[in-house]
Parts: structure tokens; C-alpha cells; sequence
């Protein structure tokens, strides 16, 4: 092996350099300052779980994605998190066990097997809230909005479009389908790929119910403005669950109509993992196609832990908000002067108390004020240290 080669990094894992990894902490801060004015609470789930624990429940779905490494102490296998919201659910359920809603936010690395796009990466920064012990569109909005409060800190509320879908539009028409679980797990794939010709074939070969068959071969392509809404309603009227979940997502939609939110619906979005119960939304940019942030509702995502609870949230890479944010420029001091000095010692110690970010001059160094961030000097006046403009 070359000496190059030696410090090549596996696809999908790159290394954070000092001016993009500032912009991250920057708004890293701002953001979790945001989810603490709304009522967040700060959690830190374990970077590596027993295998058996992190795959529980939701978790499962997230297998082919996790990486697997045995425990030296104990031979177990353990899992490196994929997703961290599973961890949070588990947290909420099974370690704080509270009866009134409970609202949780995280910021930390997670790792996968695979990227979620080609080319896009395997450590996702994850940013993220969860809202517990709520099953109402109140909830659904509230982290809407704050995931809308989110893109506005990064600078991109103006620019992104929200895809809005209900998998509850799905999922009431599986109940008037006498479909096998396999099948049905089937059919979800389908809509995930929006395969137009394997579902005219699925619905073909089954003996599904007339309506049930035609409004599945029509809800993957039911997409738009609030327009399609109506054709749903149509569409959908022999199905009372569907209906339902229709009069939910049209609530959200009047909702962030009126705020001027750029809306795309998407009826037959099955996106993320199987967990999801009920709305689903992502944040997009104009012409890309992966999201900025993805969430939705997950209900009784507990359950495996002993404590079903309804749930909602979302969830994004940092990493990726904070590529299109520029970080505060560095408005440094080089303090030319040697902390053997008294005087000079607390002069920069004072500086820095009042929050003055001060770089001291090595002897004998390049020290290059541009290349060290400073843009003003500490230096020895007639009456004592004094700051100039460099």
C-alpha cells in the first residue's frame, strides 16, 4: 500500500475541516437553544447498543443498515446506531416512563452500513425532536413547525418545498383487502418505488374488492396541490379509516396553507421505515432528491418496550443544513506578548471572560493573522495592553 493510499477514507465517511466544522457547532447551538424555548429536552442515547436491544421494535427496520461488531467483554453482539429516534422511543417508554407529554430533542453522530442516496454519507450528523404521549393534529403542527423554525436558523426557509403524505390513506385500504402480511409488505413496496406496472399486476392477480383495487392502482399517483385532496375524498368514500386519515392531513394542509408554506401532497408516500403510522412529511430543495428533514407520526412505537405511547417528530443531518449556512466570521486578537508577563496574562484572560475569542503570538511562529482568524492585535501601549486594528 502507497503512502496515499494509506489516508484514504472509506465512501461515504468524510472528515469535518475547521471552517465547515464552526458553521456546524453554530448552528448546532442555535438549534438546540430553539428546541429549549419550545420545551425540549436535551437526551443522549448510547452510540452502541446490545444487538437485540437497538434492533427492537422499529429498530428492525433498520437492520441492513447497522453495523455489527462483537462486545470483547461480554461476546454479545452490539449494534452502531443507524437512526437515533428508535433509541429516543425507547428512552421515553422504558426510562422515563412520564404520563404527561413528553418532548425530547438530540444532536449526535450515527453510522450506516450504505448511504441513504449514491454518493451522500454514512455518519449523518442527526438533529433532531420526538413529541410523546400526544395522537391529535396539534402535535403533527407543532413539530412541523419547529422543523420549519429549523430550516429559517440554516437560512433556507424560503427556498424548500414541504412534501406532505399520510400512510393512514394506505393503510385503510389494506383493512377492506384480505392481504397476507407478506403480501402486504409486498404492496408497501410497490408504493415505495411507485412501480406502476408490478402494482397493475399485484392488483390484477388478488381478488381485491373493485373499489379497493382502483383506488390502489390510483393513490401512488394522487400528487399536487390541495386539489388532490378532493379527488381523494372521492376516491377514497367507501373507506370510512381512510377517510379518516384524509380529514387529519386535511386539516395540517388548511393550517400551513394559511402560514404560506409551499406544500407538494403526496398521497401514496410510504417513505422512511415501517414504523410510521400517520402524517409524513420531508423538506425539500427545489430539484433535489434528498430531503433536507424527514418525519412523521409513529404511534405505539413503545409497545416492545412495555409502554405504547403515540409519538411524532423529525429528524435531520446537521452536516447538510449546515453546508449551505457561512459561519460567523472569526473576529480574532493576536495577542503579541508572553503569558510570563503578569499584566499581559490578565489582559487576555479578561478578554477572553468578556467573550473575545484571542489568539496568542508563539515566538518564533508564522503568525499570520489572516490565517489565525484575527483582525485586531493586543499589543503593549504607554498605559498598559491596548487593542489595534489590524
Amino acid at each position: 500500500m502507497n503512502q496515499e493510499a494509506q489516508w484514504l477514507l472509506p465512501d461515504g465517511v468524510e472528515e469535518v475541516l475547521p471552517g465547515r466544522a464552526r458553521a456546524i457547532e453554530q448552528l448546532r447551538r442555535r438549534t438546540l437553544d430553539l428546541y429549549q424555548q419550545w420545551g425540549y429536552e436535551l437526551v443522549f442515547p448510547p452510540l452502541i447498543e446490545f444487538l437485540e436491544s437497538l434492533l427492537n421494535g422499529a429498530g428492525r427496520d433498520l437492520e441492513r443498515e447497522t453495523f455489527k461488531i462483537t462486545d470483547q467483554l461480554t461476546g454479545r453482539l452490539m449494534g452502531v446506531r443507524a437512526d437515533i429516534t428508535p433509541q429516543v422511543a425507547r428512552m421515553d417508554a422504558h426510562s422515563l416512563r412520564q404520563s404527561a407529554p413528553t418532548r425530547l430533542c438530540y444532536c449526535s453522530s450515527a453510522l450506516r452500513t450504505r448511504p441513504a442516496v449514491a454518493g451522500g454519507t454514512r455518519l449523518p450528523y442527526q438533529i433532531g425532536v420526538e413529541l410523546f404521549g400526544h395522537a391529535g393534529s396539534d402535535s403533527d403542527l407543532e413539530v412541523i413547525t419547529l422543523l420549519l423554525e429549523t430550516l429559517r436558523l440554516a437560512g433556507l426557509d424560503q427556498t424548500i418545498v414541504l412534501d406532505l403524505g399520510h400512510v393512514g390513506l394506505f393503510r385503510g385500504l389494506l383493512g377492506a383487502c384480505q392481504l397476507s402480511e407478506a403480501e402486504q409488505y409486498q404492496l408497501e413496496d410497490i408504493f415505495v418505488r411507485k412501480a406502476r406496472v408490478e402494482l397493475e399486476t399485484f392488483v390484477s392477480e388478488r381478488d381485491l374488492p373493485g373499489k379497493a383495487g382502483e383506488a390502489l392502482l390510483a393513490l401512488p399517483w394522487l400528487a399536487g396541490g390541495a386539489a388532490v385532496l378532493e379527488q381523494a375524498r372521492t376516491l377514497l368514500g367507501d373507506f370510512p379509516a381512510a377517510l379518516e386519515a384524509l380529514g387529519e392531513l386535511t386539516e395540517l394542509v388548511e393550517v400551513l396553507d394559511a402560514k404560506g408554506v409551499n406544500l407538494h401532497l403526496d398521497l401514496g408516500e410510504l417513505r422512511g421505515y415501517h414504523y410510521h403510522t400517520g402524517c409524513v412529511f420531508a423538506a425539500y430543495l427545489p430539484g433535489e432528491s434528498e430531503p433536507l428533514a424527514k418525519g412523521g407520526r409513529y404511534d405505539h412505537i413503545g409497545e416492545v418496550f412495555g409502554r405504547a405511547r403515540p409519538a411524532t417528530g423529525f429528524s435531520a443531518d446537521l452536516k447538510m443544513l449546515a453546508s449551505r449556512v457561512q459561519a460567523d466570521a472569526c473576529d480574532g486578537i493576536l495577542a503579541e506578548g508572553s503569558l510570563r508577563n503578569a499584566d499581559f496574562a490578565a489582559s487576555v484572560a479578561a478578554l477572553r471572560e468578556q467573550g473575545e475569542r484571542v489568539v496568542l503570538a508563539l515566538p518564533g511562529a508564522d503568525n499570520d493573522p489572516q490565517v489565525l482568524g484575527c483582525q485586531r492585535k493586543l499589543v503593549q501601549g504607554d498605559n498598559g495592553w491596548v487593542i489595534q486594528d489590524l
